[in-house]
């Protein structure tokens, strides 16, 4: 699994996650969009966390620049 997720977008994804949560926790959210976002939020943690995107793979998109030698 190479990674290919580059800081800004992790911290995007983190940023959007927190957003989350704060909107269920407060009750601003609830019932079937609660639960969708939920896992969205899950799912935008467990990617930022491992800087690995599986949607990206099949399109070749990389957010993270290349280190030089």
């Amino acid at each position: 699994m190479k990674k290919n997720m580059g800081t800004i977008d992790r911290i995007f994804r983190t940023v959007i996650a927190a957003a989350i949560a704060a909107l269920y926790f407060t009750g601003q959210i609830s019932g079937t969009l609660a639960i969708v976002l939920g896992i969205v939020a899950v799912a935008f943690l467990l990617t930022s966390f491992i800087s690995w995107c599986p949607t990206y793979v099949p399109f070749g998109i990389s957010t993270r620049k290349e280190s030089k030698p």
